[in-house]
C-alpha cells in the first residue's frame, strides 16, 4: 500500500504544492480548449472536469488536513458539483494513503509523549482507515480491542492558510463569487478546527452518544480518555462494514436507514445540535444490521434565532403563502433589504421551487427514500441553477451562514438514506424516543 513519509507542513512547502497543482489545471484548460476543436462541448468539458479533478485530488491527499478535508465536503454536493469532482473527491471519505509507520511513532510520541508500544500492549503501526483528519490504528490493552485515531502533524496550524489557498478551487468549482463568502469561509474554518481539537471531540462523542443511546438499531463505541489526548482518541474497536461498501436488502435498508433518520431528527430537533458530517466513512453496519455511529469532531449547535425560520420556511402553509414565505427568507438572510425588485422576485421563484424539492421528505409522514426520481429532481434543479447565466450576474452568496452545514447535513443524510435504499421511513418517529 502506498504511504507517506512526510507530509508539507510549513505554508510555504504547502502553497508551493498548490501553485504547481495551479500550473497542471492551467495546462489542462489549454488541452481542453484544443479538444474543443475536434469534440463536442460536452465531451470536451467532461474530460476537463477529469483531468482536473484527478491533478487536484492527487495534490489533495499530499496535502491532507483542511485541505482536504474541503473536497471531502464537496464530494457530497453530489446536486452541484460535476460527476467527475464527485467520483474523485469521494476517495478522501475514507481512502487516503495513509503516513508510513516511523512517522506513525514518531507523531505519536510528538503528541502522546510515549510510542504507541510503550502505551497499549499490541499496537498495528500499519493504519487501517486514512482520512482527511487523521487515520485509525487498531490496537489492543488488557484483552480489549480498540480503534486508535492519531492526527496528522500540522494540521490544526495549517487550517486557515489551507483555506486561503483552496478558496479560489472552491469557488471556482462551485461556481459562485468571491464576494461576501468570508463569513461563509470563517465558518467551516471554525469548524475545521474545532475538528482538530480532539479532547473536544471526545466529550461531544460521549455527549452524543450518551443522548441518543436510546434509539433503536444504533450502536456507538465506549471512548478512553485515559489514552486520549489533544491529538489522539482512543475508543472500542466497532467490527462492521463501511456504509459504502454495504450491500443493503429491502429489510435490512429500511431497519438501518430508519435508526439513521431517527439518529439525525433527535439531534436536530431535540438536541438542537447535530453531527454535521454524515458521509459513509463514518458509519459502519454491524453483522446483526445495526448502524455503528463514529467520529464526532464536526457537530454543528443550531440556534433559536435560526432553527424556527428554517423549518418554518420549508412548511407547505409557508410555501402557499407568498407574503409569509418571503418574511421568512428575510429572516434567513436569502433575500436583503437592500435588493433590488428583480432580485427579490428572481430568489423567491429559485429558493421557493428548490425548497419545494428539498422538502418532501420533511413534509411526510412516511417518505421512501429509494425514489430515484425525488434525488433526480433536485440533482437537475441543482444543475439548472448552476448553469443559471442570469444568476451569475447577480449577488449569488445568500443566507445565513448556518445553513453551510445544516443544509450540508440535510443532503448528507438524504444521499445516505439512497445509498441504503431506505423505504417506509417513519419521518417524526424521533418524537417517540
Amino acid at each position: 500500500m502506498e504511504t507517506i513519509d512526510s507530509i508539507p507542513i510549513s505554508k510555504i512547502k504547502r502553497a508551493s504544492k498548490l501553485v504547481g497543482t495551479g500550473a497542471k489545471v492551467g495546462v489542462n484548460y489549454l488541452k481542453y480548449y484544443g479538444s474543443k476543436l475536434v469534440k463536442t462541448e460536452n465531451d470536451a468539458r467532461e474530460q476537463l472536469n477529469k483531468d482536473n479533478a484527478e491533478d487536484i485530488y492527487n495534490s489533495l491527499k499530499q496535502l491532507k488536513g483542511s485541505a482536504l478535508k474541503v473536497a471531502q465536503m464537496l464530494s457530497m454536493e453530489k446536486s452541484i458539483m460535476p460527476a467527475a469532482y464527485v467520483e474523485k473527491f469521494s476517495l478522501s471519505q475514507f481512502s487516503v494513503p495513509p503516513l508510513s509507520a516511523p512517522l506513525v511513532n514518531k507523531t505519536f510520541k510528538t503528541y502522546f509523549g510515549k510510542t504507541p508500544s510503550e502505551v497499549f500492549d499490541e499496537f498495528n503501526t500499519h493504519s487501517t482507515n486514512a482520512a482527511s483528519i487523521g487515520q485509525v490504528h487498531k490496537a489492543k490493552k488488557d484483552g480489549q480491542e480498540l480503534a486508535v485515531k492519531i492526527q496528522y502533524p500540522g494540521v490544526s496550524e495549517s487550517i486557515s492558510s489551507d483555506l486561503k489557498l483552496v478558496k479560489p478551487v472552491a469557488l471556482r468549482i462551485l461556481n459562485i463569487s468571491a464576494k461576501d463568502s468570508d463569513k461563509y469561509f470563517k465558518e467551516v474554518e471554525d469548524k475545521l478546527m474545532e475538528e482538530t481539537n480532539y479532547l473536544l471531540e471526545l466529550e461531544q462523542s460521549k455527549e452524543i452518544s450518551e443522548a441518543c443511546k436510546n434509539i433503536p438499531n444504533l450502536l456507538f463505541p465506549k471512548y478512553y480518555d485515559e489514552f486520549s489526548s489533544e491529538r489522539i482518541i482512543t475508543m472500542d474497536w466497532m467490527t462492521g462494514v463501511h456504509l459504502s461498501e454495504y450491500t443493503a436488502t429491502p429489510e435490512s435498508g429500511k431497519k438501518i436507514g430508519q435508526a439513521m433518520w431517527d439518529f439525525y431528527m433527535y439531534q436536530m430537533h431535540t438536541l438542537k445540535k447535530v453531527h454535521a458530517d454524515p458521509h459513509p466513512g463514518n458509519f459502519l453496519v454491524s453483522e446483526n444490521d445495526e448502524l455503528i455511529a463514529l467520529d464526532f469532531g464536526c457537530m454543528k449547535i443550531i440556534p433559536e434565532d435560526f432553527y424556527a425560520p428554517y423549518f418554518e420556511l420549508i412548511q407547505k402553509e409557508t410555501l402557499a403563502d407568498e407574503k409569509l414565505f418571503q418574511a421568512k427568507m428575510l429572516d434567513l438572510e436569502i433575500i436583503k433589504t437592500s435588493d433590488s425588485e428583480e432580485e427579490v422576485v428572481f430568489f423567491s421563484q429559485m429558493f421557493h421551487e428548490l425548497l419545494t424539492a428539498f422538502a418532501k421528505p420533511l413534509q411526510e409522514e412516511v417518505f421512501d427514500f429509494s425514489n430515484d426520481q425525488f434525488f433526480d429532481e433536485i440533482a437537475q434543479l441543482g444543475e439548472q441553477y448552476t448553469k443559471n447565466t442570469e444568476l451569475r450576474k447577480m449577488d449569488a452568496n445568500r443566507g445565513s451562514k448556518h445553513f453551510i452545514y445544516v443544509n450540508r447535513t440535510f443532503f448528507g443524510l438524504y444521499s445516505l438514506m439512497n445509498m441504503l435504499q431506505a423505504s417506509d421511513i417513519k419521518i417524526n418517529n424521533y418524537k417517540n424516543l
